[in-house]
């Protein structure tokens, strides 16, 4: 593919994870270029445009002159804000977890994305790793699962590149990793549909009971402060065929799950696909859980 072929990307953001994951992510993939970068520090800007082969745009008005589709690295509430504005422009667009900060800002991301008949996908690190998905693969194979369990435990808010992340501290556990947990519960067990318990300590430990379609249930376990190296994250179902486990490999593999998930952006976009298992309507129904246990405490 020449580059006048490939995906023309802006990127919005330019703290840790969109300098890790990002933008080399869409520097590198074969079917997008990173083409612009905008934040509000316009040195920030400058500096991974400039690490990349990109633009620094001035506003964010003018990144979506330049592009097709624009990724976000940015916290929830900035995030909602311009990405309904990028759908508008009928940009395609790449969403972090949560969507946005509450459930009505959220829906109004989901309807301008729908009207605008833009493609979207919604960075849920596990579902895009090829691990993952074969792991969910057995299980939906199987069947029969009455129940399961996940436990998120570390120490991210304690030190280390996202220790700094001001949202992630006002947030907590809950919006930062609580969309991975109930996103690889929901696609195991059936979808969530009520928040039977929720209960949240002093520091940030939640455990949350979730009851799925068909009648399974689940328990959570979510803390960023605990000082645990690596993260603890593990998941299990059990039901008529035994227990069937998945931890997440040490690393994450975010490089690599980001690949994937430009690979399927970019399949979308040229097919003219604007549904996907991890679209801005999983971001949505995420969101809604993530409302209800905030509700339930």
């Amino acid at each position: 593919m020449t580059t006048e072929e490939r995906l023309r990307v802006g990127l919005v953001g330019g703290g840790p994870w969109a300098r890790s994951v990002h933008a080399p992510g869409l520097a590198d993939h074969p079917g997008t270029a990173l083409t612009a970068v905008w934040t509000r520090r316009p040195e920030a800007a400058r500096e991974l445009a400039a690490a990349h082969d990109a633009e620094a745009a001035e506003t964010f008005d003018e990144l979506l002159g330049q592009v097709d589709a624009v990724s976000f690295a940015v916290p929830p509430v900035i995030q909602a804000e311009l990405a309904v504005a990028a759908a508008k422009a009928g940009k395609h667009v790449i969403l972090e977890k949560p969507i946005a900060p509450d459930v009505v800002a959220a829906e109004r991301l989901a309807d301008a994305v729908g009207e605008a008949g833009v493609a979207s996908l919604v960075m849920l690190t596990l579902r895009f790793s090829m691990e993952t998905r074969d792991w969910l693969r057995a299980v939906d194979e199987a069947g029969g699962w009455t129940g399961g369990d996940a436990r998120w435990l570390s120490g991210a808010l304690l030190g280390g590149a996202y220790s700094g992340s001001q949202w992630r501290h006002d947030d907590g556990a809950l919006a930062d990793v609580g969309p991975h947990v109930f996103d690889l519960l929901d696609a195991a067990l059936g979808r969530i549909v009520r928040v039977l318990a929720a209960h949240r300590t002093a520091d940030d430990l939640w455990r949350v009971l979730l009851e799925h379609e068909g009648g399974a249930t689940s328990t959570a376990s979510l803390t960023m402060r605990l000082p645990v190296r690596p993260t603890i994250a593990d998941f299990a179902v059990y039901g008529q065929h035994g227990c069937r486990t998945f931890s997440r490999k040490p690393g994450g593999g975010a490089a690599e799950a980001y690949t994937a998930l430009l690979d399927d952006f970019a399949a979308m976009i040229a097919t003219g696909t604007t549904s996907h298992p991890c679209d801005v309507r999983r971001g949505l129904h995420l969101q809604r859980i993530l409302d209800e246990v905030r509700a339930s405490v």
